[in-house]
């Protein structure tokens, strides 16, 4: 005879249960608050300000007294010009940050991992970890100077390709290249924290036993280090496709020029330049509204997937 199936009672929260927690945990639910304010006031509180993105918004009329037009910001986005050149290059940029960015901290935590010399390992760690607390606008005038005319990544790319360049960042095929690996290079470090942190929780004992049945450092690297630390890759690359279609328009606004547009104007520079350069408040909020639905979609799609195919998922 099979034994009777045992239901698992359900925690339900009580007024008194929830009393009594925030009596013993009063202080960290107090350092919760200045946390909330922040949400409230700078994330939340703004997104009224979406309704300017179907009406005509003229700042000395208002929100109530600006003419409602509907989604005609919508469909001029759809259909101008700029419309497909800045969600490719979008698309392209972040794709190229996704496929190389959010890799390298991985290979570069994998190898300090199997680093037995300690005093080696906090070097290169420490080495790798400056570049992310310079300031964005000191590195790109660092990259402004590696890169124009007798820079030193100038002069490697010409002795590469055996051709001569002027300044690299003038060239539209370069902006790719260069937004990319300065990414890598200037965030390689700080992102691999959170993955050697997760290789630090991994029991010892299963390095033991595969030294007892004779595996080297490369297949214990496959079998037991990527396995332990998938669910957090996987929690990371859920956000990182969730954020496809979001540039951080602060480096491409200091680094891009008229004659890069081709490949670095993105939908945040347009946005900019539409609704701070150009005034037209109502049309960059719509154009920036269908970014936030979409980077909104690819997360939940991506959550989907992962949500039926592993045991890791965001929500």
């Amino acid at each position: 005879m099979k034994a009777p199936e045992t239901k698992k009672k359900e925690k339900r929260f009580t007024k008194d249960a929830i009393r009594k927690d925030f009596k013993k945990n009063w202080f960290a639910y107090l350092l919760l608050v200045p946390i909330i304010i922040w949400y409230l006031v700078f994330c939340y509180a703004p997104m009224g300000g979406i309704s300017i993105a179907f009406k005509d918004f003229k700042p000395l009329l208002g929100f109530a007294r600006s003419k409602n037009v509907g989604f005609k910001h919508f469909i001029d986005f759809f259909t101008g010009p700029y419309f497909f050149r800045t969600v490719k290059n979008t698309f392209l940029l972040n794709l190229w940050g996704l496929a190389l960015g959010f890799t390298a901290p991985i290979i570069l935590s994998l190898l300090l991992n199997e680093v037995k010399n300690m005093k080696f390992k906090k070097l290169v760690q420490t080495i790798t970890y400056m570049p992310h607390f310079i300031s964005l606008v000191v590195i790109c005038g660092m990259i402004h100077i590696f890169t124009q005319p007798g820079g030193i990544v100038t002069q490697l790319v010409d002795a590469i390709t055996g051709t001569s360049h002027g300044s690299l960042l003038g060239f539209a095929s370069m902006f790719r290249p260069i937004y990319t690996i300065s990414g890598i290079w200037q965030n390689v470090g700080w992102d691999s924290i959170i993955y050697l942190s997760a290789m630090s929780s991994i029991d010892p004992g299963l390095y033991e036993a595969a030294d007892i049945d004779g595996a080297g450092r490369f297949k214990k690297m496959i079998h037991i280090t990527i396995p332990q630390i998938m669910p957090t890759i996987m929690i990371l690359f859920i956000f990182a496709v969730g954020g496809l279609m979001a540039s951080g328009h602060e480096k491409i606004i200091l680094l891009y020029n008229s004659l890069t547009y081709e490949t670095a104007d993105v939908i945040a520079t347009y946005v900019y330049r539409r609704g701070l350069q150009e005034a037209s408040y109502s049309f960059s909020t719509a154009v920036g509204l269908v970014s936030s639905i979409v980077n909104f979609l690819l997360l939940y799609i991506t959550n989907k997937i992962a949500k039926k195919h592993t045991d890791v998922y965001v929500f």
